[in-house]
């Protein structure tokens, strides 16, 4: 039976970005149902919106929901995923170019989304598969907080040697790792 994923853009992009566009067609390909949402206002982004626009697309989350979600669109769902009380078991998730804190390099308005440390623990008990992705050279995202984080969730860590912030910009239009790591979170449940 196929799985419901649900694929979250960042700051700035929308879901005809990057790879984005190439992993919703390879998913629907393989019978798994996809959305990628439009997050609203996403050069100007607003956590509680970003919030609600989550809250009103994810239906159903159960152990056949998966996320990939990249930059902004990881501590987004992070965020979201801590405030439903209580929080199903879910499928897993994928974080790719992710923080959890402030940083100097992107816009203060984005500081909301990380002013709040997130209950780790509470998602680390709802899902067993958790990976995060980031690229050595992120300029963006240092790729320390990526590790991090990904510590802080008990993740697996997939670095990347040379992929900046992982977009289209960056040559990811395609992202056969995001695939291959999906697929066998898929497979092993």
């Amino acid at each position: 039976m196929g799985k419901q994923v649900y694929i979250i853009h960042g700051y700035g992009a929308s879901p005809a970005s990057h790879w984005f566009p190439w992993l919703k067609e390879k998913l629907i390909a393989d019978d798994h149902q996809v959305l990628v949402p439009q997050m609203p206002n996403s050069s100007d982004p607003k956590k509680e919106e970003w919030l609600e626009t989550l809250a009103n697309k994810i239906k159903n989350l159960d152990d056949n929901t998966y996320f990939v979600t990249h930059s902004l669109g990881s501590i987004t769902l992070l965020n979201y995923l801590e405030q439903l009380d209580p929080l199903p078991n879910f499928g897993a998730f994928v974080l790719v170019a992710d923080f959890s804190e402030p940083l100097s390099s992107l816009p203060s308005s984005l500081n909301p989304f990380t002013l709040k440390k997130v209950d780790y623990k509470k998602i680390i008990s709802t899902t067993n598969s958790r990976a995060v992705i980031a690229a050595k050279d992120d300029y963006i995202i240092p790729f320390e907080l990526s590790q991090i984080l990904s510590n802080q969730l008990d993740a697996s860590f997939y670095p990347v040697e040379k992929g900046g912030h992982l977009r289209g910009d960056d040559g990811f239009i395609t992202f056969p790792l995001i695939y291959d790591i999906l697929n066998n979170m898929m497979k092993t449940v």
